[in-house]
């Protein structure tokens, strides 16, 4: 048995397309003389598919995909991943694997385990199996599962989610091998997780398992690909690329697969996931071109390198738009930056800008002293600017604002928040040095300027300002978003991680004061075990606060 693994990027809702690379990745696994080739989780319509699905004409499409398929090529197995009707009580659709061959739909199997945590709210939509079934290729039997159907493990998750073991039930039918179709989003170290999940698996059925992962970006999603296979002892026989399309091929009857090497290093996966995610949203949505507000600060000069990488130096356009708290070091270092990358680079400055709006509000604000009303609103030309340059040349923004930023506040509404795409929102300030240095690193020479790595941050918008003025320094911002944030710890628990519990309160409530901010914030790429966005859902109109546990703790 010669099976290949069809790691493809589809669109969500571009069914043709999706067809078209099934067709094509089809016809590369029947002329490789593979008896099988197996497509990821739902690879005809796209995942995540969300609301679309309560389109009736959506799910017929879909069909009438599948059906296409089976007549184009009915000469090899393929395991595509489809929606189908619930004839029956319960939820209207089914999530499901089908088997074609010879020109129609040979067998169907259905996902039992619908996750609705994280991003994830497939209950919505989906009736879970009540039935399985071993699809027959030849002499051989398969079990197929669907994504989440192999995460019930209670070596990795001792508090599981789920009763039902859809996987003893397939493993009921005696099948001679196992199969996974997966849409599996990527964040940091998950590849890890899954290899556990597909070894541990094989280990307990004594059977090869074939684990195929759909690739690309999709909205706020990112898809890693790292498709695998593993004998019955659980050892590596084959293994896809890391962030690109692939076919591997793998001879179950040898034991033996193609292997790719991919990078396990956080960072240089970060720099992957990202280039990925910002390719796709904008290829997906007809975009181009892309325009990045440089400041001469680590943020924008990470977002345009990453632009840089993902579309092109061509396809860039960085805008430098000097207040009079400006400094001429940060000029120099978003020139130097643009220079390096080899981009368009042009200079608007705001001065007079300031001095109009400045002097529309003076009656207004006779007899007010300045605040943060007035730093705002050069946040808010430069966003008006950069908006401008969008609406006329169809470039889409890139926001620069970071995860530690937004999940403080620090950061302002139709100002440094406007845009299209959100690229970094889900890095912490930290993370975003590692990258910077890395990225000069790859390059083998200077692509970010070393003083813009080096300068202490700031938003300059008032004389001498710096961001550790009104923040905790970021190493400490960090550690107690990504325990609040991503770990869910309580307040107390983090103080205990040797937090002075003032501050963590102080960040806690920050956070949960600033979610009106985060509802109006542009899309965000997922790289983290928690984002601000889909997997996020907290009310903005609330009163409950949070509260340190334990007087001590605050002594």
């Amino acid at each position: 048995m010669k099976v290949a693994l069809a790691q493809i990027n589809p669109t969500v809702g571009d069914i043709d397309g999706n067809v078209k690379k099934i067709l094509h990745y089809g016809l590369l696994a029947r002329d490789a003389a593979c008896d099988l080739v197996v497509f990821p989780e739902l690879s005809v319509c796209g995942y995540p598919p969300m609301d679309l699905l309560f389109k009736s004409s959506f799910v017929e499409a879909n069909l009438a995909a599948l059906a296409r398929i089976a007549r184009e090529l009915p000469d090899i197995n393929m395991l595509v991943g489809f929606v189908d009707f619930n004839p029956s009580a319960g939820k209207p659709l089914y999530n499901g694997c089908a088997l074609l061959f010879g020109g129609e739909v040979r067998a169907r199997q259905y996902k039992t385990l619908l996750p609705t945590y994280d991003v994830f709210d497939e209950e919505r939509y989906f009736e879970p199996a009540s039935s399985y079934t071993a699809m027959p290729v030849g002499d051989w039997k398969i079990g197929v599962s669907i994504c989440e159907d192999i995460w019930r493990d209670a070596e990795l998750y001792p508090t599981m989610r789920y009763q039902c073991d859809p996987m003893e039930k397939i493993l009921s039918l005696a099948p001679d091998f196992l199969i996974n179709i997966s849409a599996s989003p990527y964040s940091l170290g998950k590849e890890h997780i899954r290899h556990e999940l597909v070894r541990n698996q094989a280990i307990r059925s004594g059977l090869s398992m074939l684990y195929v992962n759909q690739v690309g970006g999709d909205d706020e999603l990112i898809f890693d690909g790292r498709s695998i296979a593993v004998n019955g002892k659980g050892e590596l026989i084959g293994a896809a690329s890391a962030f690109a399309e692939d076919l591997l091929l793998v001879d179950l009857k040898a034991g033996r697969g193609e292997i790719r090497q991919f990078s396990h290093d956080n960072t240089v996966n970060i720099y992957e996931a990202l280039t990925l995610g910002t390719r796709d949203y904008m290829s997906k949505c007809g975009f181009k071109k892309a325009v990045v507000g440089l400041s001469g600060g680590i943020d924008s000069a990470v977002v345009c390198a990453i632009a840089c990488r993902a579309v092109g130096a061509d396809n860039v356009l960085g805008v430098s738009m000097p207040s009079p708290y400006s400094s001429e070091g940060s000029l120099t270092d978003a020139k130097a930056l643009a220079e390096n990358l080899g981009i368009e680079h042009r200079v608007i400055a705001i001065s007079e800008a300031m001095k109009v709006f400045n002097s529309l509000l003076a009656p207004v604000f006779s007899g007010l002293a300045p605040d943060n009303t007035e730093e705002n609103i050069q946040a808010r030309l430069r966003g008006l600017l950069l908006m401008s340059l969008s609406n006329k040349f169809n470039y889409l923004v890139l926001t620069t604002g970071n995860k530690s930023e937004l999940a403080v506040g620090y950061c302002t509404l139709y100002g440094d928040m406007c845009g299209g795409l959100a690229v970094i929102s889900d890095l912490p300030k930290m993370m975003v040095y590692d990258l910077a240095r890395y990225i000069n690193e790859e390059a083998g020479r200077e692509i970010i300027p070393g003083n813009t790595i080096d300068k202490p941050p700031s938003a300059e918008l008032r004389p001498d300002q710096c961001d550790q003025d009104t923040l905790p320094p970021y190493v400490v911002l960090d550690g107690i978003i990504n325990a609040y944030v991503e770990q869910h710890r309580a307040p107390e628990e983090i103080v205990r991680l040797g937090y002075k519990a003032e501050v963590v309160m102080d960040v806690i409530n920050r956070i949960d004061r600033n979610e009106y901010k985060r509802h109006q914030a542009a899309p965000g790429l997922k790289v983290t075990a928690r984002a601000f966005g889909l997997g996020w859902r907290m009310p903005i109109a609330q009163k409950f606060k949070e509260q340190v546990k334990g007087n001590e703790l605050l002594c």
